[in-house]
């Protein structure tokens, strides 16, 4: 038989928060980002579900074109623009919409042949620090864009550093607001954290176009002042695997490389068909005494011992407690997402106890994992 590892990916759940991310804001059109390859979950995979948007925004051209070979006709965004002159031949060819964020991709531009002007999204730097024009010199660029044949439309966008924190956005929208102030064009400054948390109180944050992202997969972008069912929002993915053995420890055994966990007490554990090979932390239970969360037979319980290549172990303790007996091999394992049984593991509480963020997690599942995905949810 494979062996038993699989990913699942919930297209309901992938609908649900489209919808929700609608919901925040009503009158904007909403970019679905499937960038790296729809945050782990493939393209092909979450497609169908998220079709239902406006539009779809990425990286990278060979994504671009597996959407369109998918049938996709609508617009299609690359984030970060072209990263040579000849990236701007697929633009024309795929009919690519594309962010300009350097004086570099204007002029290659303006050397462009091209029969159809090219929609474009001119980033400002607001504060990120990281893409778009300094403010002082947003509106020339936007000027010299203007006067190209090669550019149709210019829509106006910059990118939030703090949405999901303290210190907000009113800094970032001050600076937009006079750089972009009597420019023509459609706006997009926010990403998921900004929809769910600033969006439905301020429609200049709405705009006319969203870019929803980690909010789409499930997460909650401020994680762990907010979560997903704050949010309304439903898990996308589903990592399981089973147990592939038993082991029963005496006082002071230890366990995994390194001997990171010693047995206080009499003990069983198992171990799980699962490793840093498959995508999942090494460093997890790095971060928080209590260790990282997973399900057993639908009982939360912990990793212990160090995370290796193609396995890890599991304190078994819980689930005693829970059903009164060992659970058998072949149990399930849910290392994030949703049980057999109705329970879920966020991966955000994965994710935070492991010193990371969900959107790593998604991202590192590793080709040898198999993937399915599930039309309707299965409780």
């Amino acid at each position: 038989m494979p062996r038993p590892i699989l990913a699942t990916i919930h297209s309901d759940a992938l609908r649900h928060n489209l919808s929700r991310t609608r919901a925040q804001v009503p009158n904007a059109r909403v970019w679905a980002v499937v960038k790296a390859n729809a945050y782990g979950h493939g393209i092909e995979n979450v497609y169908d579900a998220l079709r239902g948007a406006d539009g779809f925004a990425l990286l990278d051209i060979a994504e671009a074109q597996r959407l369109r070979q998918l049938g996709w006709r609508g617009p299609i965004l690359l984030l970060e623009g072209a990263f040579e002159l000849r990236d701007l031949e697929w633009c024309s060819r795929l009919d690519l919409w594309h962010t300009v964020h350097c004086a570099e991709q204007i002029d290659w531009l303006a050397t462009h042949k091209t029969q159809v002007p090219h929609r474009v999204f001119l980033k400002l730097n607001s504060g990120m620090n990281r893409l778009g024009f300094k403010p002082d010199a947003y509106r020339s660029a936007w000027t010299r864009l203007n006067a190209l044949p090669q550019v149709d439309e210019i829509s106006l966008m910059t990118h939030f550093s703090d949405a999901d924190g303290a210190r907000g956005i009113a800094h970032q929208m001050a600076v937009f607001d006079a750089a972009s102030t009597d420019l023509a064009g459609a706006r997009t400054v926010s990403n998921s954290a900004a929809v769910l948390r600033h969006a439905p109180n301020a429609p200049t944050v709405a705009a006319d176009w969203v870019r929803a992202g980690i909010a789409l997969y499930g997460s909650a972008p401020d994680f762990p002042h907010g979560d997903a069912a704050l949010w309304d929002l439903q898990p996308t993915m589903t990592l399981s695997a089973q147990l592939l053995a038993l082991q029963h420890l005496a006082p002071g055994d230890t366990v995994g490389y390194g001997s990171t966990f010693v047995a206080p007490e009499t003990m069983a554990i198992g171990v799980v068909s699962c490793g840093y090979a498959d995508g999942y932390p090494r460093h997890a239970n790095g971060a928080l005494d209590a260790g990282t969360p997973v399900l057993v037979d639908g009982i939360r319980t912990r990793v212990v011992g160090r995370v290796s290549m193609d396995m890890l172990t599991v304190d078994l303790r819980p689930v005693v407690a829970a059903r009164g007996a060992l659970p058998a091999m072949g149990a399930e394992v849910v290392l994030w997402g949703r049980s057999a049984s109705g329970a879920v593991l966020l991966i955000d509480e994965v994710a935070y106890a492991s010193g990371t963020v969900a959107y790593e997690l998604m991202c590192a599942i590793a080709p040898r994992v198999p993937v399915q995905v599930a039309a309707v949810d299965q409780p």
